[in-house]
């Protein structure tokens, strides 16, 4: 732990090193902001809840976490650092959880600075702050299995391009295979257990139960099942590149 706690750090300082950042923080409070308040309807509602803000985080999501994660691994093998990395007293699996953690936190220190819209609702009403609480946790686990996923992908090319639409594309047809329209598609012609299997890996389908303040160990499962399957993908793409 001590080793992952370090690569954190490292990684962590890196990102608050760079405007990267500040300005990944500015775009994405301004965004779900202006979502929340402006194309959410949020006054014209009527209701003193986050609904609006919350239900476009999978897709704020699908463009600015795959921005994070495609430097994660393509600039270490670009700039041919990974060599270095990994000569270190450290582990593989070690450098990849220390890589990820610090994005996953640099993630949550972003939705940690929208709590002034959590303090918004409760000066124009009375939310269900269960709910709302319940949300966040949805939000950040959402976001660490997109993160997850551009993690593995980062992996695979030095090209940061590439990993960020490889990853974003991905992370697309996870939360589109929640949609009435793709389910619709496949009802079809596709045996019902199909049908089911595919609805229940979409990310939108579970975070719209979680944000309704329903937090489920299905849920739960799914999400850190998809960060552990891509995490052990990525200790394995990175393993082979090192030994090639």
């Amino acid at each position: 732990m001590r080793n992952v706690w370090i690569i954190t750090k490292r990684e962590l300082g890196a990102y608050f090193g760079t405007p990267l950042a500040y300005v990944f923080v500015v775009i994405f409070v301004a965004l779900t902001g202006a979502f929340a308040f402006f194309i959410g309807n949020f006054f014209e509602r009527g209701q003193a809840d986050l609904q609006p803000f919350f239900s476009y985080h999978p897709w704020l999501y699908l463009l600015l976490v795959p921005a994070i994660a495609m430097r994660l691994w393509a600039e270490e093998r670009k700039a041919g650092t990974i060599e270095l990395l990994m000569t270190l007293p450290i582990s593989t699996g070690e450098a990849i959880v220390g890589k990820f953690l610090a994005a996953w936190i640099f993630i949550g220190i972003a939705l940690v600075l929208t709590f002034p819209m959590w303090i918004t609702v409760n000066v124009l009403g009375n939310p269900d702050n269960g709910v709302i609480l319940a949300s966040y946790i949805g939000s950040f686990l959402m976001a660490g299995a997109f993160l997850a996923i551009g993690s593995c992908v980062s992996a695979l090319t030095k090209n940061q391009v590439i990993a960020f639409i490889v990853a974003a594309t991905i992370c697309f047809l996870m939360v589109m295979s929640g949609l009435e329209l793709v389910l619709g598609f496949f009802r079809s012609w596709a045996p019902s257990f199909i049908v089911d299997a595919i609805a229940s890996m979409s990310f939108l389908n579970h975070f719209e139960l979680i944000s309704r303040g329903v937090i489920t160990l299905p849920s739960l499962f799914f999400y850190f099942s998809i960060i552990v399957f891509f995490l052990f993908a990525n200790a394995i793409i990175v393993e082979q590149r090192k030994a090639a």
